[in-house]
């Protein structure tokens, strides 16, 4: 009798999200029959985590530029690759001598294209110098950028954006670190009334250690994901890059990582392109599918979601959807990546239903003249996964 009633209830539930299923759908097909869709196309898929299968798409794999939900195939592939505690490191070196508190020689700054150096963490590393014994640099202190490739911006970027220039040694995306560095050199006791700033360099090998200044990836990713952050992108981008070994690391070897990761992941016959780290490339083409791959991906992995997750905007809370999703049951419960571009926008990332189970789902937009019409048909999606 207990076994029936067992099976019974079994068949009950089966029933019931059966229904729950087909509810779902005739919501969206509702959606998708928007007079938005006559001239604009959309890619579509919503993944149940919990079941392991696809709930709805529709155009999944449809070839389209993702704007900024790019930067999640570049966290995600990042913290594959690099793991999350990798941190960003900004080392000195010195050649020469250090005699009765004076170097006499070279002190380099070797630049690991950390995009969040603030003038406070100079005066940090200026101090660092102090606390390792010198007082007066006799030398030329130079600057060692040959982290990434001599190129200022990235492929496919369109010449008349506000792009930010791709220097591997900066202080709030300016080209100030070295006067800014000897500056405060002398605020913290340092004599450089003799040193010379000697521009751009190569730390030569045999120079010798002096301290390493660090940052962890969550402190990237936040700013990157949180407030869609190009910059911060790109540099992620790089580092991903930089772990090949190679120096100056390469745009082309972050593309080639990725889409290894892209094939370890099954959908390596796709022929996607990966241009930038960003999303800012007119060239970028991903598809709805992919970006949802990778949300699987992560969500199974407690060594990505454990940073990915925190870093996501909040709908109506924070970030790039503080003021999306303000109401209803999506408010506080869709985390995810916002994108937009010119006739692109696009939502990717995770959710819960209402009855508790999660989902991870990723929408495009494309040919979306007015990007609102975009984040009106997204907003209304999960709106309905969300009931």
């Amino acid at each position: 009798m207990k076994k029936i009633l067992f099976l019974a209830l079994i068949c009950c539930l089966s029933v019931a999200s059966m229904a729950q299923e087909d509810s779902l759908r005739i919501k969206l097909d509702s959606l998708l029959r928007d007079p938005l869709f006559e001239t604009t196309q959309v890619g579509l898929m919503v993944f149940d985590l919990d079941a392991d299968t696809v709930l709805y798409q529709y155009q999944a794999r449809q070839l389209m530029r993702p704007a900024s939900t790019m930067k999640l195939v570049t966290a995600i592939t990042a913290l594959d690759r690099l793991g999350g505690a990798y941190e960003y490191k900004t080392s000195f070196y010195y050649t020469g001598t250090i005699a009765d508190s004076v170097l006499t020689g070279n002190l380099y700054c070797v630049g690991g294209f950390d995009p969040s150096l603030t003038s406070d963490d100079v005066a940090v590393m200026a101090e660092s110098i102090r606390q390792a014994g010198i007082r007066k640099i006799s030398g030329t202190i130079i600057a060692d950028k040959q982290m990434k490739e001599v190129l200022d911006y990235g492929e496919g970027w369109c010449w008349d954006d506000d792009n930010p220039m791709l220097i591997p040694l900066s202080i709030g995306r300016k080209d100030i670190f070295l006067t800014t560095f000897r500056k405060e050199l002398g605020r913290q006791g340092v004599n450089v009334t003799e040193a010379k700033l000697g521009g751009n360099g190569v730390m030569p090998n045999g120079a010798r250690h002096l301290s390493t200044y660090h940052h962890s990836i969550d402190v990237i990713l936040k700013q990157m994901l949180k407030d869609s952050d190009n910059f911060y992108a790109e540099s992620l981008f790089y580092q991903t890059a930089a772990s090949t070994g190679h120096r100056p690391a390469k745009a082309s070897d972050a593309r080639t990582l990725t889409k290894q990761f892209i094939k370890r992941l099954g959908l390596g016959n796709n022929p996607y392109k990966i241009a930038d780290g960003s999303g800012l490339s007119l060239y970028n083409y991903v598809s709805a599918e992919l970006l949802v791959r990778m949300l699987r991906y992560a969500h199974n992995k407690e060594e990505i979601i454990g940073h990915l997750l925190p870093a996501l905007p909040i709908a109506g809370v924070d970030g790039t959807l503080k003021k999306r999703m303000t109401t209803g049951n999506a408010y506080g419960n869709v985390v995810a990546k916002t994108g937009t571009v010119t006739g692109i926008s696009s939502l990717a990332g995770y959710l819960t239903t209402a009855d508790g189970r999660p989902l991870c789902f990723a929408i495009i937009n494309q040919g979306v003249m007015r990007s609102q019409d975009g984040r009106d048909f997204q907003d209304r999606v999960c709106q309905a996964l969300c009931e």
